[in-house]
């Protein structure tokens, strides 16, 4: 097997819509808001809940009347207007005539419009608490709601906004509002029968009928939170914030967005869990923001080449590839390459799943992990602390450049230390220290595995490299047919398994 190979040049490598539409929620507020200021605690908003299984041998009913009648009050139209000022470049601005007599900057006038939207809401308190989407209602000057009958109006105001789940809440002034009924929306199974209700491309209020497609979307960079519910349901612009209900009439999701081509409905749509938009809800009501449980790690999937590598059972877990100093993830213990298998007995499928989890824990909290290390079980106690507006997010997405093939591991990998100049280029932290890569091989294993240049080594099976010179080293010492590195790139550190290609013969 050919080593590592240094070198002082340095080569750069350049790097690729969703379109959102509806969704909506359900909450009643409790009166022990107004007492909150005494309390000494946030206030939690009373809402209507029914977690009643459906009934396993229900069938499709023959008409869904009944459900709409309930449910119907419930959803509201929303109209929003704002004031836009854009500039407008005039060609005659440029005349030396024209300057001559009016000056140099003039090159734009600003103009300002009122730009218009429409979209949908869900009351989820009887005294006129509304759940929608951030972008209905984002940046509006003026916001509008009608009930469904269409002829009564109140002005809204915004009560708060979380556009990392494009939600937001808006208040009404009134009372014996017609509330809807939420329910656990992770009890809701694929194939569930499902109702869409909103104002979709603004002809009034719609129900459309469908499935639950999919659970536990994600990872289309809609929005920073996803957990999407799928539904076939019809969801056309104007629906946003609208209400995603099951057969008995409960709310199962606020609808959000849409995957589309044209604009119009593909029978692809997506809607936030109602346990989500409760959680987000109640925080808005009780806090005027959001905060989220931090615990300081940088985590990715375990593919099952890291599987084997890890000595796992399968690939279910989240891996932790870095540990932020003195997070509540430091002072517990937790290291780079613990593999994250529960959360306070919850077992955790993959990444996504655990950075939502903590995300929807309070800070403050402590909970329980199961983790495992070096193939061993062992449980940690972890304080979560509130995640910072600044916290470094993400997942750790390998990309690389897909070229042939090459039978040795590290052949072509072409490192350099660490200088000035390259942190600048690639805007690489003083706190990494590793081989640089400058140069990854057409072709190659380590291409394959999306190695490319600006990647930082850091570990060769698990054996630290802070030089060019140790990762060559560290390279020689590599045998069989697989080696696990630990690179830092792309803002955070991940880890990577190089697996051989076989020879054609």
């Amino acid at each position: 097997m050919k080593p590592l190979t240094t070198d002082g040049r340095l080569e750069t490598s350049k790097p690729a819509s969703v379109r959102v539409v509806a969704r909506t929620l359900v909450v009643s507020i409790t009166l022990a808001l107004l007492l909150a200021p005494w309390s000494g605690t946030a206030a939690t908003p009373k809402i209507k809940f029914d977690n009643t299984p459906l009934s396993a041998d229900a069938r499709p009913a023959i008409s869904f009347k009944a459900i709409v009648q309930k449910v119907a009050p419930s959803v509201v139209n929303i109209y929003t207007s704002k004031t836009v000022r854009e500039p407008v470049f005039a060609p005659f601005f440029d005349d030396p005539l024209f300057r001559q007599f009016f000056g140099v900057p003039f090159e734009s006038v600003p103009r300002e419009r009122r730009e218009r939207s429409l979209g949908s809401g869900v009351i989820v308190t009887e005294d006129g608490y509304i759940l929608t989407n951030n972008h209905v209602v984002e940046g509006a000057d003026e916001i509008k709601v009608a009930l469904a009958d269409d002829k009564t109006e109140y002005s809204a105001k915004l009560v708060g906004s979380d556009p990392q789940t494009d939600l937001a809440v808006i208040k009404i002034e009134g009372r014996r509002f017609p509330a809807i009924t939420m329910t656990d929306s992770d009890a809701v199974e694929v194939g569930d029968i499902v109702l869409a209700i909103g104002n979709p491309f603004g002809v009034g209020q719609t129900v459309t009928m469908g499935i639950v497609s999919a659970k536990s979307r994600g990872g289309m960079g809609i929005v920073d939170y996803e957990d999407f519910i799928q539904t076939d349901a019809s969801i056309n612009p104007g629906n946003s914030g609208g209400a995603l209900v099951d057969v008995a009439g409960r709310l199962v999701g606020i609808n959000q967005s849409i995957i589309s081509r044209t604009g119009g409905n593909l029978g692809i749509g997506f809607s936030v869990p109602s346990n989500l938009a409760r959680y987000v809800l109640e925080r808005l009501i009780a806090e005027g923001r959001v905060t989220r449980g931090f615990l300081g790690v940088l985590i990715q999937p375990v593919t099952p080449d890291l599987a084997r590598e890890f000595n796992l059972p399968d690939n279910n877990g989240a891996l932790v590839a870095e540990v932020t100093p003195d997070s509540p993830a430091a002072k517990a213990g937790l290291k780079e390459g613990d593999v994250v298998v529960e959360f306070n007995g919850r077992k955790i499928s993959d990444s996504r799943q655990l950075r939502l989890i903590i995300a929807q824990t309070p800070p403050g909290t402590e909970v329980s992990l199961r983790v495992v290390r070096d193939g061993k079980p062992q449980t940690v106690k972890v304080k979560l602390a509130e995640l910072p507006a600044q916290a470094r997010r993400g997942e750790g997405r390998p990309g690389g450049l897909r070229r042939g093939n090459q039978p040795d591991l590290l052949d072509g990998v072409v490192v350099d230390d660490l200088t000035p100049r390259h942190r600048r280029a690639f805007n690489i932290p003083d706190d990494v220290q590793g081989a640089l890569i400058v140069q990854v091989a057409p072709n190659s294993p380590a291409s394959e595995a999306g190695l490319q240049a600006g990647d930082v080594i850091l570990e060769i099976n698990r054996r630290r490299v802070q030089t060019a010179e140790e990762a060559v080293r560290a390279s020689q010492d590599v045998k069989g047919e697989r080696v696990l590195l630990r690179v830092w790139g792309r803002g955070g550190s991940r880890y990577v398994v190089i697996t051989a290609k076989p020879v054609r013969p």
